[in-house]
């Protein structure tokens, strides 16, 4: 497993975290960023530097929600989106992704 954006960051879009990561694995959705487990090699540069505390490693402990709530947002299609994700080699490339997991989507929903 690897680190992963709990709801702590819905809603709270602040680029810190993309900021000092080295290889630019982490995607931005509507209200929450996601971190791409292909991608990311678990250097911790994130965690240190995310204004809410939403960032957690691989030996943290987390609800394993939000683990499943990353992968769906790199595996499965979201919505507006015609395939998934998958892990295209860089944030930046990529650009704001304009859909997020439906877990987080109700989450902010519900602020």
């Amino acid at each position: 497993m690897t680190h992963v954006i709990t709801d702590a960051c819905i809603g709270e879009m602040d680029a810190s975290c993309v900021d000092v990561c080295p290889v630019d694995c982490i995607y931005e959705g509507v209200e929450k960023r996601y971190i791409n487990p292909d991608e990311c090699i678990d250097c911790g540069a994130c965690v240190t530097a995310c204004p809410v505390s939403a960032i957690f490693g691989p030996n943290d402990p987390q609800d394993p929600v939000w683990a499943e709530d990353n992968r769906v947002f790199f595996d499965e299609m979201l919505p507006g989106r015609d395939e998934p994700l998958g892990s295209p080699g860089g944030a930046s490339a990529v650009g704001p992704v304009g859909a997020d997991t439906p877990l987080a989507s109700r989450i902010a929903a519900d602020r």
